[in-house]
């Protein structure tokens, strides 16, 4: 049984959790979960700035950790390990959580678990369903992934499709802002399009070439549908007319959870999953929860979404997976250092042999 400590600052997203494991019970117990949010700073600026993230990392992570170990009624005595995103993300901000989790478990005598931070958003799903066991499909679809990966095992992970250019939460984030919507777009596109009607217009779901024997039948495309949204939208505004904007909420919406859907469900039944895990932010979009449901009920397909604070980016995510590598032994080199990019089926490089 392992309790660990984990730090998540990745993006925007200043978040520290304990979490401990019983692997003989398959008990996972969130003993503290702190997030701390940048959205209102960065909203100014229609996005994230990489800088501004980086700084606002460092004020709020000492307060964070402290914070976690008070709401679990802890001491550094308790904890067997302490974790942190290492993987993919933005340098700076990755740099802080990083720094702040070696130089803890330094201090405190521990082991350190440097984590991939999409193995984390697979992790969301064991929170909240203790029952899941390998081999399942994940769909993975946030601001800057969309990949449906292949789980094996703790670690084993193989990707068998994924966007050819924008991911599902970066199309959301710019057909918002597009219509000026503000940012992030998928939450206020998700509630508008609650009042729209989704077959007001007809969007492109996005072709993508498919090479003979490759897994590439199951790759998505967003670049098509944000265009044609973009001068869908440019063709409204010359009426002078307000725009319908539940309405392109509604069909932009749509058109995403469609085309998401058809994708996991193709790849689920030719691999022979009987369970699809959901992970990331747009994980908690209502017409993608819907959708996927609808399909994969008649194929007895279990759908597994995590709860609405699993969803985005969190350090219990990442205290759940660094709980299950430290059970097995897999500890990091205090000399591992942030990388921007890394794929999901390279999770063990992260790991000392």
């Amino acid at each position: 049984m392992s309790t660990v400590l984990a730090i998540e600052t990745s993006c925007d997203e200043t978040a520290v959790a304990i979490v401990r494991h019983n692997p003989e019970l398959d008990d996972r117990h969130l003993l503290s979960n702190i997030v701390s949010s940048q959205i209102e700073i960065h909203k100014q600026y229609g996005g994230v700035v990489p800088e501004v993230a980086s700084r606002q990392h460092v004020e709020m992570v000492n307060g964070a950790i402290a914070h976690a170990l008070q709401h679990a009624q802890l001491t550094w005595a308790d904890i067997d390990g302490v974790a942190a995103t290492c993987a993919p993300g933005l340098v700076g901000a990755l740099l802080v959580g990083l720094t702040a989790g070696k130089t803890l478990a330094m201090v405190h005598d521990k082991p350190f678990i440097g984590v991939h931070h999409l193995e984390g958003h697979i992790y969301a799903s064991y929170l909240s369903s203790p029952s899941l066991k390998p081999p399942f499909l994940c769909l993975l679809v946030s601001g800057g992934h969309t990949s449906l990966i292949e789980v094996k095992d703790c670690g084993q992970y193989k990707t068998l499709g994924q966007t050819r250019d924008d991911a599902a939460g970066e199309a959301f984030d710019k057909v918002a802002r597009l219509m000026h919507l503000g940012y992030p777009g998928g939450p206020v596109i998700d509630r508008l399009a609650q009042d729209g009607d989704r077959h007001a217009f007809l969007l492109p779901e996005g072709q993508v070439s498919v090479p003979e024997g490759g897994y590439h039948r199951y790759d998505s495309s967003f670049s098509g549908l944000k265009t044609a949204t973009l001068r869908l939208v440019q063709k409204l505004e010359q009426t002078g007319e307000p725009l319908p904007v539940n309405d392109l909420a509604a069909s932009f919406q749509e058109t995403v959870a469609r085309s998401l859907t058809k994708r996991a469900i193709a790849c689920a039944l030719d691999y022979g999953f009987t369970a699809i895990a959901v992970g990331g932010g747009v994980a908690a979009n209502s017409a993608l929860r819907q959708h996927l449901q609808a399909a994969a009920t008649p194929h007895q397909i279990r759908v597994l979404f995590p709860p609405l604070q699993f969803c985005s980016d969190n350090a219990a995510m990442i205290a759940c997976a660094a709980a299950d590598h430290l059970n097995r032994g897999h500890t990091s080199a205090l000399t591992l250092g942030a990388q921007s990019r890394l794929a999901i089926s390279e999770v063990m490089r992260l790991y000392q042999a």
